[in-house]
């Protein structure tokens, strides 16, 4: 009798069930695991991607360590530049089915390669579509049918203190694992202006103090509901890392943003056809970014027809055109009518990586 008391005065004070009454426990408990956010990131996340970008640095070797002597030696040693790959990582998220992804313009700025990683750990090599860098928005397409696309809300009605769920993918090359991770927090105060680290003002911006670390960028911002309301864009932070004061681009803002950069895309994708078989365009920020290219202005060729003079004669898409002819074409219609009738030679400067190149190529 005695070893029965401490069990029934557990049993009483609610601490040990009895047997028959575990299975209904057990199902509470298993209930009370699912709330909203479990449901939000099991809807979104399918939708949430990593993106590796590919650049090229351009590093400047000073032989002198920068101690001034360089004006005095300039033309016995001269600075040596050198280029290197590196390759940096942000987040994104799908927005369409058939493929339209959205993450920061400073995640993909000056990109040579833009792969996209689904949580399944399908890859597609994305086109940048569009780029704004006032609003720290970039558009990007892979090509894909029927992929997990996330629901877009409105930032419009946005209650401080409501859920906030943020979503990415936090030092990706050290997790080397696609599924996204999942934060949560609260919105902290709305129409924010505030100057990033990279030095511009942003505005209109939703606070948040869901973490947000580095890889983060571009991921999505989310309801409870499992909207998404905003794009992760930067932090304030001493250490690095998360301290609870994070900044999300606005969804409202995203959809004027893709818009624009549709139908700029489309305005912009044909450029203009010469007769020696390239099309070129009149460089502008998107295919700037596009292409990683240094000028600001001038001409870049977007096309080459294969079996042509263009391609005889070395010409690649993302070559800036410095003369042609011997004469500095600073227009896509310039350069077209140039070689309307090409006469018995063609005679280009370009612009390649950095590196002036003369192409010759003599016809007949």
């Amino acid at each position: 009798m005695s070893r029965m008391l401490p069990a029934l005065l557990l049993a009483s004070a609610g601490l040990l069930a009895p047997a028959c009454a575990q299975p209904g426990t057990n199902e509470q408990v298993s209930s009370s695991r699912r709330n909203a956010v479990t449901e939000a990131a099991r809807k979104v996340s399918p939708a949430v991607v990593s993106v590796v970008v590919t650049q090229v640095q351009v590093y400047t070797y000073d032989p002198f360590g920068g101690f001034g002597f360089d004006d005095f030696f300039r033309d016995f040693f001269p600075r040596r530049q050198y280029r290197q790959e590196v390759k940096s990582m942000g987040s994104g998220v799908i927005i369409s089915p058939n493929g339209d992804v959205i993450t920061n313009a400073h995640v993909v700025q000056n990109a040579t390669a833009i792969t996209v990683t689904l949580p399944d750990n399908r890859e597609f090599q994305a086109e940048l579509v569009g780029i704004d860098n006032g609003l720290d928005l970039a558009l990007l397409k892979i090509d894909g049918e029927d992929l997990p696309a996330a629901e877009l809300g409105t930032s419009e009605d946005l209650m401080i203190g409501e859920w906030a769920i943020a979503f990415g993918n936090p030092f990706g090359f050290l997790l080397r694992d696609a599924q996204p991770t999942v934060t949560v927090g609260v919105i902290s105060a709305l129409h924010r202006d505030v100057k990033s680290g990279r030095g511009a003002v942003m505005t209109d911006m939703i606070q948040t103090d869901a973490a947000i670390n580095p890889g983060n960028s571009g991921g999505p911002l989310c309801t409870a509901e499992g909207r998404v309301v905003g794009i992760n864009t930067f932090i304030f932070s001493h250490s690095g890392g998360s301290e609870g004061i994070g900044f999300a681009r606005p969804i409202d803002d995203v959809r004027g943003f893709v818009a624009e950069a549709r139908g700029a895309a489309a305005a912009h994708s044909s450029g203009i056809r010469t007769a020696i078989g390239c099309t070129v365009a009149d460089i502008n920020s998107l295919l700037r970014a596009r292409h990683g290219l240094a000028h600001s202005r001038g001409v870049v060729v977007t096309a080459v027809e294969p079996g042509t003079i263009a391609e005889r004669i070395g010409l690649a898409p993302g070559d800036v055109i410095l003369l042609a002819q011997g004469k500095v074409c600073r227009t896509a219609r310039a350069f077209q009518q140039l070689y309307e009738k090409p006469g018995a030679a063609v005679d280009i400067v370009i612009d390649r990586a950095g590196e002036s190149t003369r192409l010759f190529y003599r016809i007949g």
